[in-house]
């Protein structure tokens, strides 16, 4: 029976070189550009030398895009390995383009490499694997939230031609990519999951027409990379559609399942870093003669987050865990609820360290209040909480078998019966009398 919580030796060295390599050589670099696009933007010369010898060294480790596969350049690791690598990336904004495995990259990636044509990942699945590129995942629409079933965005056959018309919002990184992951309705007198396709759209293509360029809470108008785009005729070949028709769903779990594991890691990660901080300060901030550490209430924060942490992290790693050994099923059910606790134990954690911090913790001149606002935004992406926790409590009652009676929970009086009768010796009970 194998059960312990150590990782093997030769990957553990692995692990020790990527913590010291990010913490002394990647995340200076969050203190010297920030969050904003152009510092992104793969055309940005200036960032572009700052990461390029570091991605070099990553290369030279054998840890670039280790999600992908060995053909592609990658280690084709399983999520497993991947969940403890990303713990440490989860640190650093930078961290994840230096180490080839930045969303929506490395899911769209992962898309081309499954159903791209020997054409389309030369255009663009290697450029993308480089670095040298950025991609869109264009999924989400206007009016529709978490509902697929109001999705309006269309695709017809025209000729030998696809013809998409529509919107789409919240397209991440779309003013800066090279081509987009458009997922549209192909038919509607079907249910969305058998009617939805995917298609790969190059961005220069006659008809993508933005509406606006949308940022987050505290970037400034005009500066956001999430695009609001209509889709107005766009006319694509047939080798554009990704898959079949009616398989976007089933391509789309190609990316999600893994891509909502990796971000929860990297939750880790950044609740970790929330949380060296608070001890940091805790010891070292003094009021009213004592320091903050000596508090009764700090130590409760301190001691909260602590035990929320570790049950995060455990519930991440057996949720990898869980989809390496191929149980869709389960996994399934693991995954909604990390996706569930991802953003609260955001909330939780990095706002107790916010607040321990004072009016320094709310200011720009620390990283907490930026990671305080991904919490309502980790509870939208990839699917609302809301829709999660059904996810789970449909998978767990599948174990389930109801009961009529009076006793629905327990069967209590045969139950009650029949363990009298097991111990009816011992009791000294005649089997006839109980």
């Amino acid at each position: 029976m194998a059960w312990d919580f150590e990782t093997e030796p030769e990957f553990q060295e692995k692990l020790d070189w990527m913590d010291g390599f990010v913490r002394d050589e990647v995340e200076p670099m969050d203190l010297v550009w920030n969050d904003s696009d152009d510092a992104f933007d793969t055309k940005n010369e200036q960032t572009r030398r700052a990461i390029a010898p570091l991605q070099e060294e990553v290369q030279k480790r054998g840890l670039w895009a280790c999600h992908m596969g060995p053909h592609l350049g990658g280690k084709g690791y399983g999520q497993l390995k991947l969940a403890l690598m990303n713990e440490i990336l989860g640190r650093s904004s930078w961290a994840p383009r230096v180490f080839g495995c930045q969303a929506p990259d490395s899911g769209n990636a992962e898309i081309l490499a499954h159903y791209g044509t020997e054409e389309q990942k030369e255009k663009y699945l290697e450029p993308l694997l480089k670095g040298e590129i950025m991609s869109c995942y264009s999924m989400t629409e206007p009016q529709a939230g978490s509902d697929p079933r109001e999705f309006k965005c269309a695709a017809f056959k025209s000729g030998d031609e696809w013809v998409i018309q529509g919107e789409k919002w919240f397209s991440s990184n779309a003013k800066l990519a090279e081509f987009l992951i458009v997922m549209a309705v192909t038919d509607f007198d079907v249910p969305i999951h058998q009617g939805a396709s995917m298609f790969l759209v190059p961005r220069d293509t006659p008809g993508v027409k933005f509406i606006r360029n949308v940022g987050l809470a505290g970037e400034k108008s005009g500066e956001g990379t999430h695009g609001y785009i209509h889709y107005d005729n766009v006319r694509l070949p047939e080798e554009n559609l990704l898959g079949g028709p009616g398989q976007a769903f089933t391509i789309a779990q190609t990316r999600l399942g893994g891509g909502r594991v990796h971000h929860a890691m990297r939750t880790v990660g950044q609740v970790r870093k929330a949380f060296d901080m608070m001890c940091e300060r805790a010891l070292s901030r003094r009021t009213q003669g004592t320091v903050l550490a000596q508090k009764q209430s700090i130590q409760n924060d301190i001691a909260h987050s602590f035990i929320e942490i570790e049950q995060f992290r455990l519930l991440v790693l057996k949720t990898a865990w869980v989809i390496d050994r191929g149980d869709k099923q389960e996994a399934r059910k693991y995954i909604a609820a990390v996706k569930v606790q991802t953003p609260k134990i955001l909330q939780d954690v990095v706002g107790r360290a916010l607040h321990i911090h004072g009016s320094l913790g709310a200011s720009n001149e620390m990283p907490l209040a930026r990671m305080w606002m991904l919490a309502p935004v980790m509870g939208i992406v990839d699917g609302p909480t809301e829709v999660h926790r059904v996810t789970v409590a449909k998978q767990v009652l599948k174990d389930y078998q109801p009961h009529e009676g009076l006793f629905p929970s327990m069967h209590l009086p045969p139950r009650i019966e029949a363990a009298r009768e097991k111990f009816a010796d011992i009791l000294e009970l005649e089997v006839g009398n109980l």
